[in-house]
């Protein structure tokens, strides 16, 4: 209970010190005097305790509740009063201030718009802005959409209105700050300053007027004037003619990158450190005094730039502080003139020389130039022509000697022909003359003024013209007689021409061909006979095509059986002319000996490969036959009889021939199927031509038959198959034993040129008929011609193959009666030889 009471006792001391801290904040705290004192009391404390004693539990908690309640409600009265005394109080000074402020608001609105202008105001982030100002400054009196202002062309030009839209974006981008002074589309001098304040970009555009419009103007004409000094300065600088300026000193202060490179300085600075002069003495004299009595020098005068002399056209003129001058280059315009010169020289002696009459007249009707071709045509006097006379004078003189045609009204004919003078174009006319001739006169009108007329006798080419009528009507007449079939297609793919045979080849009408179709129609009504899309591809681009144009012939196959040769002729004109010719019975003709070629040419193969099949089948019986009938020679083997021993030589002798004969049959069918490779290697030329004489030694024994060797002393080796040319060697020795008779000599010489090494081997054999000549080395040619021996025919093969496989050539000199003399030619480089080859 103690417990109780003590917190009764704490709540209410709260409760009070609540409510006088609430009335001392309300002003009131000397209307109510609670103090803790009070409170305090012993004898009030001790009732209250005793009241509180004799209390229930029940009836304390509900004491208490309402205490509370009621301390609760004291105090927030108490600070409601004190909020709204606080709240009055803030109010109150809020509006003195808001006064304060719209009264300042105003003061700075009436001192901004003071003068005419605009502001134009962008937030962090925000695309509108705020305009405000008298936007009458800048839009039309009727315009009611102030944001236009931010649509700056349409109050300025084009090229400040840029310049403008480049400004707003880098202040509102970048913080950019700007000033420019503008003239708007009106006329009106506006200045546009722009500033970034307070996270705000803003803009203001104000009219200038007074001295503030007087100094725009002049800040722009001066940065004007400075963009052209700049300019011109720069022109001046990068300007390829000397341009130079000097003081009332006479001394350099400023010239150019060309007048440096005249006067050979380093740079215009150095020119004008230095003082260089471009003229000469004499010149910069007489230019300085031409300035001082006219201000300005014009003239042509000679300048040594690069160490070359040139003509310069120099202008000079004195100014304000000083003068300044300019070189032009005038060496091409005196050249150009010189050239003028000489081509109007060259002009007259070309005209001089034109077989055509040539007479120019003046503006004035006067004759100002005449070619002796025109003299000679009206034959008239030269001192009469060189006295300038006038165009009525020339007609007079020619009509009293009646060489101009015969008119009944002479006098307008000569009117109607001097209008050309007042003419714009050239106009064109034949005259027939009363001798006879006829004349082309062509007057065309000068842009100076005058005539030109033009003459030319077409006498001869009317006669031509009646003649070439003659020849295409005889010509026309030919080509309707010949059995060939002709067509002729113009450039533009059109048939110009056609003979009956074209029409009857193709069977086609006349009638349809005479309205000239184009080669696409003409492919389409030929087509049932002939429908090869790639012939008729190629003979439209003949007829069509621009470039490339030749002669291409072909052959159509029709499905009629018949054989056509076509050609497809180009002509000078630009046409093309097509040809037909029927050559079914020649081309059954040319099938026919193919088609037996052909089989020549299988049964020719078949000989070749029946040959190398035999001849490889032969070799390895021969080989066993040669091995045992050398082993039947060997002693060891046992005694054979005499008669024995003779049929076992016969049986070697034989078979080494044959096998010769075999080998030689195989290195032919090597050689011709491409498989024969040479073993290459230095060639000794006497051991070549002493192992080749060995071979024939029995022969030459037997015959008595004299070899004679003659090899060139420093002959040396040279790079070969030594193998080969043994071979071939071997086969030339035993060609002429065999054709040679008794008691002879063969030779044979061996000889370096500067190319190659030449063997020769001559005989004094029957040698070879002419007729022979051609076959001599053909396989399997063999003829004895008086010979006690008759070979196969396979010796001369074998030396043609391999001379030719060396990279040589072999040839013969023989006379009938007199020997035969055989040359084969190797070359000393072989790998030339075979890179030539590959």
């Amino acid at each position: 209970m103690s417990d109780v009471v003590a917190v009764m006792r704490r709540t209410l001391l709260s409760c009070t010190s609540l409510v006088q801290g609430g009335l001392a904040g309300a002003g009131m705290a000397g209307v109510v005097d609670i103090s803790p004192a009070w409170a305090a009391k012993p004898d009030l404390s001790e009732r209250l305790s005793q009241t509180f004693m004799n209390l229930s539990r029940q009836d304390l908690t509900a004491l208490a509740m309402a205490l509370g309640v009621l301390g609760f409600s004291v105090v927030a009265a108490i600070l409601l009063m004190r909020t709204r005394v606080r709240a009055a109080a803030n109010e109150q000074r809020l509006r003195a201030e808001i006064r304060e402020l719209q009264s300042e608001a105003d003061r700075f609105r009436a001192l901004l718009f003071a003068e005419p202008q605009v502001l134009i105001s962008w937030g962090a982030g925000e695309d509108r802005p705020q305009i405000s100002g008298d936007t009458a400054l800048l839009l039309p009196q009727d315009a009611k959409q102030p944001l236009r202002i931010v649509a700056f062309g349409t109050w300025l030009p084009p090229e400040p209105a840029l310049q403008m839209d480049h400004a707003v974006d880098a202040l509102r981008s970048a913080g950019e700050g700007f000033l420019l002074n503008l003239v708007t589309s009106a006329g009106r001098t506006v200045e546009a300053m722009g500033r970034a304040i307070g996270g705000q970009a803003i803009v203001r555009i104000r009219d200038l007027g007074g001295l503030r419009r007087d100094l725009a103007e002049m800040t722009l004409r001066h940065d004007n004037l400075l963009e052209e000094t700049g300019m011109l300065r720069a022109f001046a600088a990068a300007a390829p003619w000397p341009l130079w300026a000097r003081g009332e000193d006479g001394k350099l202060n400023f010239a150019n990158a060309a007048y440096a490179r005249a006067t050979e300085a380093a740079d215009a600075a150095d020119a004008i450190e230095r003082n260089l002069e471009l003229l000469d003495s004499d010149d910069r004299i007489a230019m300085a005094r031409a300035l001082n009595e006219h201000a300005t020098f014009t003239g042509r005068l000679p300048i040594v730039i690069g160490g070359e002399r040139r003509m310069y056209d120099v202008h000079a003129l004195r100014a304000a502080g000083g003068s300044a001058g300019i070189a032009l280059d005038a060496g091409e315009a005196v050249t150009l003139r010189e050239m003028l010169a000489r081509m109007a020289d060259a002009h007259r002696r070309t005209l001089d020389q034109l077989s055509s009459g040539v007479a120019v007249f003046d503006g004035r009707r006067r004759l100002a130039f005449y070619n002796d071709s025109y003299r000679r045509l009206w034959d008239l006097d030269r001192a009469f022509l060189d006295g300038n006379p006038d165009d009525s004078s020339v007609l007079d003189r020619l009509r009293a000697a009646r060489k101009l045609p015969e008119q009944p009204d002479f006098r307008a004919w000569k009117a109607r022909l001097h209008e050309a003078y007042r003419a714009n174009e050239a106009a064109k006319d034949v005259w027939y003359l009363p001798d006879g001739r006829a004349l082309s006169i062509v007057t065309t009108p000068n842009p100076e003024g005058g005539v030109t007329y033009l003459f030319d006798d077409v006498t001869e080419s009317l006669d031509l013209a009646r003649r070439y009528d003659r020849l295409i009507t005889v010509q026309r007449e030919t080509l309707d007689s010949l059995t060939e079939a002709v067509a002729v297609f113009g450039s533009n793919g059109r048939a110009q021409l056609f003979n009956p045979a074209f029409a009857r080849m193709w069977k086609l009408s006349p009638e349809a061909l005479s309205q000239q179709p184009h080669i696409d129609t003409v492919e389409a009504w030929c087509k049932p006979l002939f429908d090869d899309d790639g012939a008729w591809q190629t003979i439209r681009n003949a007829v069509t095509g621009i470039d490339n144009r030749v002669a291409v012939p072909l052959k159509l196959e029709r499905r009629d059986g018949s054989v056509l040769d076509c050609m497809t002729m180009p002509l000078p004109d630009g046409a093309t002319m097509l040809t037909f010719h029927d050559i079914t019975d020649s081309e059954n003709v040319e099938r026919a000996l193919r088609e037996r070629n052909d089989a020549l040419e299988t049964a020719d193969q078949m000989k070749v490969d029946f040959v190398h099949h035999v001849s490889y089948e032969l070799r390895s019986p021969l080989t066993t036959i040669i091995g045992f009938a050398h082993l039947m020679n060997d002693p060891g083997t046992g005694p054979l009889t005499d008669k024995q021993a003779e049929y076992v030589n016969y049986i070697t002798s034989s078979t080494d021939a044959l096998l010769a004969l075999t080998n030689n049959i195989l290195d032919l069918a090597t050689i011709d199927a491409g498989a024969m490779t040479l073993e290459l290697g230095p060639v000794d030329v006497r051991t070549t031509i002493a192992a080749a004489a060995e071979g024939i030694q029995d022969r030459l024994t037997r015959d008595r038959i004299v070899l004679n060797v003659d090899v060139d002393p420093d002959i040396g080796n040279f790079i070969g198959d030594e193998r080969r040319i043994v071979q071939v060697l071997y086969n030339l020795l035993a060609n002429a034993a065999n054709f040679s008779p008794p008691d002879t000599v063969i030779t044979v010489s061996a000889r370096r040129t500067e190319h190659s090494v030449r063997f020769a081997v001559m005989d004094e054999g029957p040698g070879i008929p002419p007729e022979v000549k051609d076959k001599a080395f053909d396989w399997f040619e063999s003829h004895a011609n008086g010979s006690r021996h008759r070979g196969a025919g396979l010796g001369l093969s074998l030396v043609r193959s391999f001379v030719e496989l060396h990279g040589g050539r072999v040839h013969f000199d023989s006379t009938v009666k007199h020997g035969t003399r055989v040359v084969c030619d190797f070359p000393l480089d072989q790998t030339a030889h075979r890179n030539a080859a590959e």
